[in-house]
């Protein structure tokens, strides 16, 4: 057919293919990266680590503010905090041991940079990451990022098989409430939007917030992506402190969650 003659797409369609050609492009490396992302770090007895990734943290350069909150340590952890000095970083201190997820509520209420992520005080994730993590929120593809230790050619220490395997059957089970197809429900590494996470309204205290901010996400409506990551994970002589009776707790969760996320305006729409 002559080029004259070949039929033309409406002016709203041929916007669309260009955006996409242009959209597709769109990487990292494009973006001028500047300190955007808040860093809230839940901490329990992590004197040995403490330093070394509070380092890594600032030496990120998408760091804007660290929030750290101590979950009530005894080992020295508080010590270590009271002694650095850096206008990025704010320290909250729990009175008593309330559990993570009680600590990440109070750190996303702390919040004010654009978007915020979750690190452990510990070494199993490594800050080097967050460029995977906030690929897709710079570049406006994402409201909520998961970071996958199973979707990733990335380095992975090898250490649990029945960790692995429970992990996989909770993601399982809460993809099937959410009608999400997450691998790795559980994983630390999770980012937002700030204005996203600090609209829901989070009520658990130990690890069942995993579950519980996966539901409520879904249920919102909000785009969610999932890049791999690499993951250094610990033993429990090396001060892990998941075990069985948080697994069975992460089930009751999916299903609390899951269930009231298939009601009717369960929690508030994406604006």
């Amino acid at each position: 057919m002559p080029e004259d003659s070949a039929p033309s797409l409406p002016a709203h369609r041929r916007c669309l293919r260009v955006d996409r050609h242009r959209y597709a492009r769109q990487t990292m490396s494009s973006l001028e990266v500047s300190p955007r992302l808040c860093v809230v770090m839940p901490c329990f007895n992590e004197q040995a680590t403490i330093v070394e990734i509070v380092d890594r943290v600032l030496a990120s350069p998408h760091t804007a503010e660290l929030i750290i909150v101590d979950d009530g340590s005894t080992d020295g952890t508080r010590d270590i905090l009271a002694d650095i000095d850096d206008p990025r970083v704010e320290i909250l201190l729990q009175a008593t041991n309330q559990g993570k997820g009680a600590a990440i509520r109070r750190g996303f209420a702390e919040a004010t940079a654009e978007f915020v992520i979750v690190q452990d005080a510990d070494l199993e994730y490594d800050p080097v990451d967050y460029d995977l993590m906030m690929e897709p929120l710079l570049l406006d593809r994402a409201d909520v990022v998961f970071g996958s230790r199973f979707q990733s050619g990335r380095p992975r220490r090898v250490l649990y098989f029945w960790h692995s395997v429970g992990n996989r059957l909770l993601t399982l089970l809460s993809n099937m409430f959410t009608d999400l197809n997450l691998t790795d429900m559980e994983t630390c590494y999770k980012a937002f939007r700030r204005d996203v996470i600090q609209s829901i309204d989070l009520e658990q205290e130990r690890f069942g917030i995993e579950p519980e901010i996966t539901a409520k996400v879904a249920a919102g409506g909000w785009r969610v992506w999932e890049v791999g990551i690499s993951y250094s994970g610990r033993t429990y002589a090396e001060g892990k402190k998941i075990g069985w009776r948080d697994g069975v707790q992460a089930v009751f969760c999916i299903v609390k969650y899951g269930i009231r996320a298939r009601e009717p305006r369960a929690y508030p729409p994406r604006s």
